[in-house]
């Protein structure tokens, strides 16, 4: 059967799979900088038996390939991330980021590894396969925009049935694949709020407009959105992840800014939470006599799973018995946002989880300077998204 023979294959090649994982690791690259990774992956396909590669995707750095099977069927995309992110690594692996300041503190690395792989072996087995699959090596995901606009919006998704995306999770337990179908993981927005007061001197505050008073009732306000303003069966969550009121200890402020996140699992959420933002802010002027700018962006949005693809993704997880898997389960939804939300606006399709957590010893989340993954998951990833590919392209799975 094609299935065991591509799970062979991909056994064969794991060594490769961690090798590839390895090297990007070492060399990460922030959002839309990612030139010398997009190299890489260009070159890797240069002697791999596809039909088509698009490079510079959009304007940015994605890698598009393509790969057709023997007789006309489905189109599959299959989307990996590469980008990484603005952390000083403090992991100590021998393999650890080279670049200072920038680490792969989220797992993109072993995206790119495993679908590397997984794509090279799907082009070795075209023959035997049907329909056309597309392979999307995307690039910032971190940074809004994000890189999935301009995937979208160079066409390469007009043709596309299906799109699958897995993410390997530190936090989850090593052979273990986790799904969820409808509104999965959080929509996001960002805002930034600059309050003008009149700076003084700290012994006569009655001659200025403190902008760090203003600037401290404001965030303490904004805790009152979820605990009062959210229905509590929703979720919603806004941070204040900067606030720059730096000065001396004797001189009144004269202007602070800060700057928030929004996460929300709704778009009825995400309107009352934006809203009650500006209310708040807007409050300022009037009650200390200040002047604000508040920037309010909508980021990414809620990332809603199709349950139809979701149940078929999870049945053929369970039936194909991959013998690195223990368990194939449901999870909860997930607080992070991810820009794969703004293909599923466009297509069906899913988005599932991977358990990258060590065998022994601490674990570290994502986006931490000690983050690591367990790479047993590059493996169990490969041959996951193989088992899916094949139920939708295979002749004989």
């Amino acid at each position: 059967m094609i299935s065991m023979e591509m799970m062979n294959k991909l056994e064969q090649k794991e060594s490769r799979i961690i090798e590839i994982r390895r090297y990007l690791h070492a060399h990460p690259e922030l959002s839309f900088e990612e030139t010398e990774t997009a190299h890489y992956i260009e070159e890797f396909y240069k002697n791999v038996n596809i039909d088509k590669i698009d490079t510079h995707i959009g304007g940015q750095n994605g890698v598009v390939v393509t790969i057709k099977g023997v007789k006309p069927g489905k189109t599959i995309a299959l989307r990996a991330d590469f980008d990484a992110l603005p952390i000083e690594e403090e992991t100590g692996l021998p393999f650890a980021s080279k670049n200072p300041g920038v680490m792969h503190g989220c797992g993109h690395d072993g995206h790119t590894a495993y679908m590397l792989i997984l794509a090279e072996t799907l082009a070795e087995m075209k023959d035997e396969l049907e329909g056309t699959i597309k392979i999307i090596h995307q690039p910032a995901e971190e940074k809004s925009p994000g890189g999935a606009q301009g995937i979208i919006k160079a066409g390469v998704l007009e043709d596309v049935d299906v799109i699958l995306g897995i993410h390997v999770m530190s936090t989850m337990e090593t052979g273990k694949i986790y799904y969820h179908a409808g509104n999965t993981q959080t929509g996001r927005a960002d805002f930034t709020l600059r309050i003008q007061g009149k700076g003084g001197h700290g012994s006569s505050p009655h001659l200025s407009n403190d902008a760090i008073v203003a600037g401290s009732s404001f965030v303490m306000n904004l805790q009152t959105i979820v605990s009062r303003r959210i229905n509590p069966f929703d979720t919603a969550v806004v941070t204040i992840g900067s606030f720059d009121g730096r000065g001396v200890n004797n001189v009144i402020k004269d202007a602070v800014t800060l700057e928030g996140n929004v996460r929300f699992m709704s778009d009825e959420t995400k309107d009352i939470v934006e809203k009650e933002v500006r209310r708040l802010a807007s409050g300022l002027d009037e009650t200390f006599a200040v002047t604000t700018e508040l920037k309010y962006s909508n980021d990414y949005p809620v990332l809603y799973n199709d349950p139809a693809v979701t149940e078929h993704v999870s049945q053929v997880l369970k039936q194909m018995d991959i013998k690195e898997v223990n368990e194939v389960a449901e999870t909860t939804p997930q607080p992070p946002s991810e820009d794969f939300a703004f293909y599923l606006q466009e297509i069906p399709g899913c988005f599932f989880y991977v358990g990258a957590m060590p065998d022994k010893g601490q674990f570290y989340p994502h986006h931490n300077p000690k983050f690591d993954i367990n790479e047993k998951s590059l493996l169990i990833s490969a041959k996951a998204m193989a088992a899916v590919v094949l139920s939708y392209c295979g002749k004989s799975v």
